[in-house]
């Protein structure tokens, strides 16, 4: 999937083990009742508090949290607890009854006795009440958010449910899926049947699957012998999305039974599962559309399955329909017969083996363009008035698969190739096997409107999907934690496929940019490891971010230079012929390496050092003649120590690469695995000056000490001796170091001071977005004469390079991409006279009513412009609802939202949400924008408070929108007041959303800004 750009689950404290309960009478112990409950005893484990616990006595009372972990943790010891106002009563007398009533006197040795278990007992009541943090089991004090055994949850009858797991058990697997859909674009509601072959790997009376907000009327099961079936217990458990099959007898092992369900549910109203979309046709005519998102977690919204990547199947899906309108789904439609009047039945070809995320299904009125290649028939669709701009993802898609079958020596396995252009569609594009879906501005491709940038973007996100094809569909990672395996390599593919195939688009120079923005996330304490455990849906929902993506991705830049092209694209070959249709882990992946490199490099050892730990190295390179001393540290912004993770041990294997002055080619690099904290390279003969981290095709920040120096001269007499890639990575490693405090500002400054002889892109954007961070923070914190002088200083280095510009679509593709860049920027800081001649142009489109052209390249920057006048926004507004050229929209949209009336900045963002003149695809986009002005940013973040609840119903928990909402709404605060603030809302929410990993790294972020504030502030007075 393209994103549109602790690790355990946190469990409540009043878990109690259940095998610390065989004594206590007042709790159905599962385990002594086998006949009754046939359940295994390695199932059992924590359950949230709201699964309503089967413990008589627990969770029906009025109590507070601290009171239910007293409680719990006394009955441990067979005594019972009062509050704490009431104090401690004991029970246990030191008199012995007599016959008649009397007591005697016990002995002196009784007395003893009684007076140690006493003391004994009380010491650890006492602990107990300190500690209300933990939970005592056989295996002593287990923090809360460790995995303990526990008691079995109660299912939504009342009854228990047998299972206590988020994943399922491993005692069944499903073969084939039977999938009849009926979906009704006038209800708006839709109802279908599956009947699940499963074989039975362990005896066992259950069947636990996924269902999620499915009415479910009918369940019955049959073997592979019998000839009726039969109807069998239906227990549900929501809070896992899971239900239960309880079978009148044993599932035998080694057999298959046939799984029969009927059951119901509406089209969602969110961007999950099988969901609605309505659009305007030609006429401005209300439609309806129905499509499917299923990764992660919801194909079982839209019917009864096993929702693992690991469980996969085949599938025979057929869906009724209005005969009106067309279906789409992963495999050739095999067969149209008529069910009633109006109404046809579309059966599809038997599916591959593939996972439940995959599966895909389209109902809509859609036109079409094919082309053959290969034997493969690549097919693009589009809503009947947007038909007339796919011909570009058609040529594209094409070129991209014939390519993809020679590298990896494995043809496409489908018959068929379906990309969809979604009108309302939350990610860039899902993978699904053999339809894949996109949203429109994604596939779309306008030649009057869509500008350089866009024709990248189309390309890219193509690329992307048509890799996953491979990596992803035919092997998929075995579960979430591994989802780099997924994104990463499509990533990586994606860039590598356009840089083959499309050299023109210089598509390197974004991936640049792109591991720039990764290693800014991935050096906040709130990091994550590329490969992380995960259980939860919101964890699940957060490995989707710009680690599993980008950072994944450059590791595997990385390796392939390191490893030489050859040796890489052998390696690919192998790990997919040996796990084809079926699944793999990370370990996988490098055994598959190991097997070429044949025991000259352990690939293994090598990049499991990147893979578990988070974040990436400094090295810090020290030159004293032809010796070069290098050392490593781990590269970590640093705000409060005490709750920093300390990086003793981590230790990076570096595949060190190096230029000098005696040879800069690419040709040239030296290469020299750091595999210790410090090492020393000897060069042959002395060198003027030495390069690391050749072409950013490492992750890793290099510090020159005393040789930064020498880089700026270089830069000022020759800075074409260094690649652009080299030269954005200089000004992103010294930014980063003066960000650190382990560089000084002034020299940061001093090292872009050759700017105004630059003309490469690569270089230029990273020294705009460098600085732009700088005036960002300057702007907000209310200290404009000095963010004024920012920019001035910008203006100094880049005045002359922004009127050299012209306002057209003439040039290469990346002289127009750069021209774009400059231009908007320009615009948006009043410098020179750009906004005269933007309002100009603005102006003489208006007065056509929009029908004369405007270069596509420059239309961003000419509508912001337009925007900021009442009537221009006012014309924008009217023109947005008309326009079919999606990009041309998207440039409307974002001028829209950098308005400075703050009226309209919110009726911007509330009709997005509510979706009916704005789509809701558009509101990360929107927030995005208006965060970055002054008028918009405290609006952005008052929005977001505001509107939490529906934010979360409508883009779930941890998504990637979500994760941006937070990010760009929180990004631009630099003051402890906002970092109360943001403290505090989320404190406010549900657990779940206070520990989400994209609300620690707003948090970080902000402390970071503050940080960053406090050492320079004084120094940029002195230094501007």
């Amino acid at each position: 999937m393209e994103p549109f750009p602790s690790d355990r689950i946190q469990l409540p404290r009043n878990m109690i083990e259940n095998s610390m309960f065989e004594e206590e009478p007042d709790v159905v112990d599962l385990a002594k009742e086998p006949c009754l409950h046939p359940l295994e005893p390695d199932e059992v484990e924590y359950e949230p508090r709201s699964s309503r616990l089967l413990v008589r006595g627990l969770g029906e009372h009025e109590m507070d949290d601290d009171e239910e972990d007293y409680e719990s943790s006394a009955k441990l010891l067979g005594m019972s607890f009062m509050n704490r106002s009431s104090g401690l009563q004991n029970n246990m007398s030191v008199y012995r009854q007599n016959p008649n009533g009397s007591c005697s006197v016990p002995s002196t040795r009784t007395m003893v006795v009684c007076t140690v278990v006493f003391v004994i007992a009380f010491s650890l009541i006492i602990v107990i009440y300190l500690l209300p943090k933990c939970t005592f089991t056989k295996e002593g004090c287990h923090k809360k958010n460790h995995t303990m055994e526990l008691i079995y949850p109660l299912a939504t009858n009342g009854k228990v449910f047998p299972w206590a797991k988020i994943r399922l058990p491993p005692d069944v697997i499903p073969l084939h899926y039977d999938l009849v859909l009926q979906p009704n674009l006038t209800t708006l509601k839709f109802s279908g049947s599956v009947k699940i072959v499963v074989n039975i790997l362990h005896v066992t009376r259950k069947i636990v699957l996924h269902s999620s907000g499915l009415n479910i009327t009918k369940a019955t099961i049959t073997s592979a012998q019998g000839h009726q079936a039969e109807p069998v217990e239906f227990l549900e458990y929501p809070l896992h999305d899971q239900i239960a099959l309880m079978a009148p007898e044993a599932l035998l092992a080694g057999q298959n039974y046939t799984v029969n369900m009927e059951y119901s549910s509406n089209l969602s109203d969110t961007y999950y599962g099988f969901y609605k979309i309505s659009y305007k046709d030609e006429n401005s005519k209300q439609r309806w559309f129905a499509a499917t998102q299923f990764e992660p977690l919801a194909a079982r919204s839209a019917f009864p399955c096993f929702d693992e990547p690991s469980f996969k199947a085949t599938f025979l899906i057929k869906i009724k329909r209005d005969e009106k309108l067309s279906t789409l789904s992963n495999m050739p439609k095999k067969a149209t017969t008529p069910v009633t009047n109006g109404v046809v039945q579309d059966e599809f070809f038997v599916s591959l083996k593939m996972s439940t995320y995959l599966v895909a299904f389209v109902v809509a009125d859609l036109k079409n363009i094919s082309r053959e290649t290969n034997g493969t028939l690549v097919s693009v669709y589009a809503i009947p008035q947007h038909v007339n701009q796919v011909g570009y993802a058609l040529d594209t898609a094409v070129k991209l698969l014939e390519f993809y079958q020679k590298y990896f020596l494995m043809k496409y396995p489908l018959e068929k190739l379906d990309l969809v252009a979604i009108p309302d569609f939350q990610s860039g594009a899902m993978e699904n096997w053999g339809l894949i879906t996109f949203r429109e501005t994604t596939l779309l491709f306008d030649n009057n409107t869509s500008s350089a940038k866009d024709k990248k973007l189309v390309t890219a996100v193509i690329a992307h999907e048509l890799a996953h094809q491979w990596f992803g569909n035919l092997v998929t990672m075995e579960w979430w934690n591994d989802l780099w395996l997924n994104e990463g390599f499509a990533t990586f593919m994606e860039y590598f496929a356009m840089e083959e195939v499309f050299p023109e688009l210089h598509s390197d120079e974004d991936f640049l940019n792109l591991i720039f923005k990764a290693m800014m996330k991935d050096s906040l304490n709130s990091s994550h490891p590329v490969s992380s455990a995960v259980q939860s849906s919101e964890q699940i929902e957060e490995m989707f971010d710009t680690l599993s993506y980008i950072k994944g991705a450059s590791l595997l830049l990385m390796l392939k230079h390191y490893l030489t092209k050859d040796v890489f694209q052998a390696g690919i070959e192998v790990y997919l012929h040996n796990h084809n249709y079926r699944t793999a882990q990370s370990d996988d992946l490098w055994d598959s390496m190991n097997e070429i490199t044949n025991g000259t490099l352990d690939v293994k050892k090598m990049m499991k050092t990147w893979i578990v730990h988070k974040g990436f190295p400094l090295v810090t390179v020290v030159r004293k003649g032809k010796i070069i001393s290098v050392q490593q540290e781990k590269f970590l912004y640093r705000v409060e120590p005490e709750n920093w993770t300390s990086d003793a041990s981590y230790l990076w294997h570096i595949p060190l690469t190096y230029i000098t002055n005696r040879c800069n080619f690419t040709h040239c690099t030296n290469a020299y695995l750091l595999d210790q904290k410090s090492a020393v390279i000897e060069l042959p003969e002395e060198v003027e000056w030495i390069k690391f981290n050749v072409d950013m095709n490492g992750y890793y920040i290099v510090h020159y000490a005393e040789d930064w120096k020498i880089l700026i001269d270089l830069l000022k007499k020759n800075h074409t001796a260094l690649s652009p890639k080299d030269r954005a990575n200089l000004i992103n490693n010294i930014f980063n170091l003066a960000r650190l405090g382990r560089e000084s500002l002034e020299k940061a400054f001093e090292l872009i001071d050759y700017l105004n002889k630059e003309n490469c892109t690569a270089p230029l954007t990273q020294a705009l977005f460098q600085l732009s961070l700088i005036y960002n923070l300057l702007d907000k914190k209310g200290e404009q004469q000095l963010a004024g002088r920012v920019m001035h200083r910008i203006e100094h280095l880049l005045g002359d390079k922004i009127d050299q510009q012209h306002w057209t679509d003439d040039g290469t593709l990346s002289e127009r991409e750069l021209r774009s860049t400059l231009l908007a920027f320009a615009c948006t800081h009043d410098i020179r006279n750009c906004r005269t001649t933007a309002t100009e142009m603005f102006e003489t489109w208006m007065k056509s009513n929009g029908t004369i052209s405007l270069p596509s390249d420059v239309m961003k920057a000419i509508f912001a412009v337009g925007a900021k006048s009442n009537d221009g926004w006012e014309f924008l507004l009217k023109m947005y609802s008309s326009s079919v050229s999606e990009a041309e929209k998207s440039k409307m949209i974002k001028a829209l939202a950098s308005t400075e009336d703050a009226r309209k900045l919110i009726w911007l963002m509330q009709n997005s949400l509510e979706g009916e003149i704005i789509r809701s695809q558009e509101l990360s986009h929107i927030i995005a924008t208006v965060s970055q002005s002054l008028p918009g940013y405290l609006l952005a973040w008052d929005f977001v408070k505001e509107n939490w609840e529906k934010l979360t119903r409508k883009f779930h928990l941890g998504s990637y929108t979500i994760q941006n909402i937070i990010s760009w709404s929180t990004s631009q605060f630099a003051t402890k007041t906002h970092l109360l603030e943001v403290k505090s809302f989320f404190e406010s929410k549900s657990e779940e959303s206070s520990q989400l990993r994209c609300v620690k790294e707003a948090i970080d972020t902000i402390q970071l800004n503050i940080q960053w504030m406090d050492r320079n502030l004084a120094k940029l007075q002195e230094l501007l």
